[in-house]
């Protein structure tokens, strides 16, 4: 039988109803980034144990801390530009076995320079799954609930972050060797990987850009019957109303200049601000708070208590960012939120009493973890099937200089301009970014992914894209409709 038409395939795959093959990815991508995030975070708790062991100096233990930026930077450009090559669900596998096979033999580490080497290499694996799972995860789900099912699994990473808090409180300062234990617990997702292998399909989107219709349509298939189907590599196949020249092309290893080409520029420069402008608040509040709290003059325990409070406030900012991006559109909810941390940080820097911090720290926090529901949700969706997993972890490996910056500015700044001073700058970074994704985003909510990669090759022309028979102006990128 001959292959169904491209066009005809992703009709089916962005109207059919959700149901359980759907939600058992948003399971398998969630609980992906909820390891990433408990093993990216239990490094905090780790390094007081490690410092007395080795007698780390200052910039060694630095060093330790950075290592996961480091490799994480790393690990999203890398797994951007093979998953658009190699496939989405080859990648998933190969980040998953990286980080947790390093973080098992970092348990071993006898001095800190092999620790740091093992931590950039589990930073690595975390960086590539957490660039490529939302990448995955929204080629999947149907157009109306896309930005609900990739904002709440990128909900996951919070509830791995109260994992290592437990872990952190339980067996790193609990045992002897604790935080050589804690590096084995990390290690056990791999045996998620004989879950994986069995039940994780392949894109379809990008089995297409392949030329790999049958198997594409065997998936779409098995997801309308409430399955999840892993096919076997088959024969190129011809895809109906699909040029052969542009769906058989094999792509070129680095593409990174196709972000600012053929429609792409604003896009990718809107993006690169947004993921900066949120890892760099993300990353200043939550490395700095606990020392600013007790410049405050608050003891060091009730330091780490209002923190961990202000961890929890994640969970909720994710998941009514996530729901909000259905009622409204990524771009109005990530400018809502990103307004609504700028307004959190200048209440904070402004706070008169330990209560009224753990308040709008916690606000702050509630609010930033949304952005990233919002932006985890966006990202993946501007581009095209053949560019997108590129995009995606380019933004986000970009927005790690943000979480570099952002410690040693803070640390530097903090001393001629204060704690409001500090969550002052972390306002004007807010609210500038919320200007920005009002200004120029572009709305995705209810478009099939095509019709929004469509748009960006019409606004460079600007010309008319047809959708269902009637013409619409795009020469603005669908600017202004929520």
């Amino acid at each position: 039988m001959a292959p169904e038409s491209t066009r005809s395939l992703l009709a089916r795959m962005d109207d059919m109803p959700v149901g359980r093959p759907h939600l058992r990815l948003a399971l398998i991508g969630g609980l992906g980034l909820m390891f990433d995030g408990m093993d990216g975070s239990l490094v905090s708790y780790i390094m007081p144990i490690i410092r007395p062991l080795w007698h780390l100096d200052g910039a060694q233990t630095g060093l330790i801390g950075s290592s996961l930026l480091i490799g994480i930077f790393i690990g999203s450009i890398a797994a951007g530009v093979l998953g658009d090559r190699i496939g989405r669900r080859r990648v998933m596998m190969y980040a998953l076995a990286l980080y947790a096979i390093a973080s098992a033999v970092a348990a071993t580490s006898q001095n800190w320079e092999f620790f740091f080497s093992m931590r950039v290499i589990a930073g690595i694996g975390i960086g590539a799954e957490s660039a490529i799972i939302p990448t995955f995860i929204a080629e999947f789900i149907p157009k109306a609930r896309r930005g609900l099912f990739v904002g709440a699994v990128a909900g996951f990473f919070a509830f791995g972050y109260i994992c290592a808090a437990f872990i952190g409180t339980t067996l790193v300062a609990g045992l002897h060797d604790g935080w050589r234990i804690s590096q084995l617990v990390t290690a056990v997702p791999i045996l998620m990987l004989l879950w994986w292998r069995r039940a994780l399909p392949e894109s379809p989107r990008w089995l297409l850009t392949r030329g790999r219709a049958a198997e594409a349509t065997l998936i779409v298939d098995g997801l309308e019957n409430g399955k999840l189907v892993r096919t076997a590599r088959g024969p190129v196949e011809a895809l109906g109303d699909t040029p052969p020249s542009s769906a058989l092309k094999r792509p070129t290893l680095f593409r990174h200049a196709d972000l600012w080409r053929h429609g792409n520029a604003r896009r990718t420069a809107v993006l690169w601000l947004l993921w900066i402008a949120v890892t760099f608040s993300f990353y200043g509040f939550f490395t700095w708070i606990p020392s600013l709290l007790v410049g405050r003059g608050m003891p060091i325990a009730s330091s780490f208590t209002l923190s961990l409070i202000m961890t929890i406030a994640q969970i909720p900012g994710y998941y009514s960012a996530s729901y909000l991006n259905e009622r409204f559109s990524r771009r109005i909810t990530i400018a809502a939120y990103l307004a609504g941390g700028a307004a959190s940080a200048l209440l904070l820097s402004q706070a008169p009493s330990e209560a009224m911090v753990v308040v709008w720290g916690s606000c702050l926090s509630f609010f930033m973890n949304g952005c990233y529901a919002g932006l985890y949700a966006y990202t993946p969706e501007v581009y095209g099937t053949e560019l997108r997993a590129t995009g995606m972890g380019t933004a986000s490996a970009v927005g790690r200089i943000g979480g570099i910056v952002a410690p040693i500015l803070i640390g530097v700044a903090f001393s001629s301009l204060g704690f409001a001073g500090v969550f002052a700058m972390i306002m004007v970074v807010l609210g500038g970014a919320a200007v920005v994704v009002l200004a120029l985003g572009i709305s995705t909510r209810g478009r099939s992914l095509e019709d929004i990669a469509a748009g960006a090759a019409v606004a460079e022309r600007g010309g008319v894209v047809v959708r269902g028979g009637s013409a619409e102006r795009e020469a603005s990128g669908d600017r202004g409709r929520p």
